[in-house]
């Protein structure tokens, strides 16, 4: 009888106790939940508080909310997938660039900047970007897009008080360029500088391979007096190459070009390449994408599979600089 009655309390304070652990346990997942998705306050912009974006397909200028700007930026220049400290450097980047532009005068009469990557920085519509993914990717992703600029709003770059003209490419090749060897200006927080670990991207080499006689149309349509001997053995040469290794100078029959030049003519992906000639054919060997100048997206990337934080990634792509 005594066992039964004893059975009989324990199963009552059993009743009692078991909302009092599952409480606990509903709050303390709450909390976490919380914890992982912490909101993050806005910084005021002031007079930046709107930005007037040219859409280039349209001509049509909309007004967008600084942050929800570089929403659509920071979507548009860097894949999802990346590191989340990446993509945090990435959107510290964009808006110095953005607040640079601005400070510097407009090229564009009634906006201040333009969704063209060519012309300043790659913008997309929450809405594009979303159908570009996965489905199921899709929520992930835009909530990590999302994060990365709210937690750095307000957040830029400068150098000596000053935000700094924060050029950004896809791929160095492993090591960045000097402004002077493609646009020729310079800055001191710009120097070379080297990443570990870009040769993993897609975007680190490509090929490109045409015939003679395309090379002779392409260099026709630069320069009308351009001629070329295939039978002589330096009919095509490299003749000088910048501190990071792109090509400088190149000699293509008659004619110089400057890496760039070359760059622009053949449609290469950089200015880091080697060319052969091949029987019949010419092949550009190429490393990395872009200009090569300033932070490195995929190299960002890199850093951040290392463990550096957006600030590390920042002050490894440029020099002396603070994080306001």
């Amino acid at each position: 009888m005594k066992k039964i009655v004893l059975y009989i309390l324990f199963i009552i304070l059993l009743m009692f106790t078991m909302p009092i652990v599952f409480t606990n346990q509903f709050e303390q997942t709450e909390q976490t939940v919380a914890e992982e998705q912490p909101e993050y306050e806005k910084a005021n912009y002031g007079d930046l508080s709107i930005i007037r974006l040219l859409h280039n397909e349209t001509g049509e200028v909309e007004e967008l909310e600084f942050d929800t700007y570089l929403y659509g930026v920071v979507s548009g220049e860097m894949p999802a997938s990346y590191e989340f400290e990446a993509l945090r450097a990435q959107a510290v980047v964009a808006r110095t660039y953005t607040i640079y532009k601005i400070a510097h005068g407009s090229k564009h009469e009634n906006a201040d900047i333009c969704d063209s990557s060519l012309c300043c920085q790659a913008w997309i519509s929450k809405e594009n970007r979303l159908a570009r993914w996965e489905e199921e990717k899709r929520e992930e992703y835009w909530s990590k897009i999302v994060k990365s600029v709210d937690s750095t709003s307000g957040r830029y770059i400068t150098y000596e008080g000053e935000p700094i003209n924060s050029f950004f490419h896809s791929n160095s090749g492993g090591k960045t360029e000097l402004p002077i060897n493609v646009w020729g200006g310079s800055y001191p927080y710009l120097q070379v500088v080297e990443t570990a670990g870009e040769e993993a991207y897609n975007g680190f080499s490509s090929e490109i391979e045409i015939s003679k006689d395309e090379l002779i149309q392409k260099m026709l349509e630069k320069k009308s007096d351009f001629q070329i001997n295939f039978e002589e053995t330096e009919c095509i040469k490299i003749l000088e190459l910048t501190e990071s290794g792109r090509v400088k100078s190149v000699k293509f029959g008659n004619i110089h070009l400057s890496g760039v030049e070359a760059r622009q003519v053949f449609g290469l992906k950089s200015t880091k390449f080697e060319v052969f000639l091949e029987g019949d054919k010419i092949k550009f060997k190429v490393v990395g994408y872009g200009h090569g100048v300033g932070l490195s997206q995929t190299g960002s990337d890199a850093l951040a599979k290392q463990g550096k934080t957006y600030e590390e990634i920042i002050k490894h792509y440029y020099k002396e600089v603070e994080i306001k």
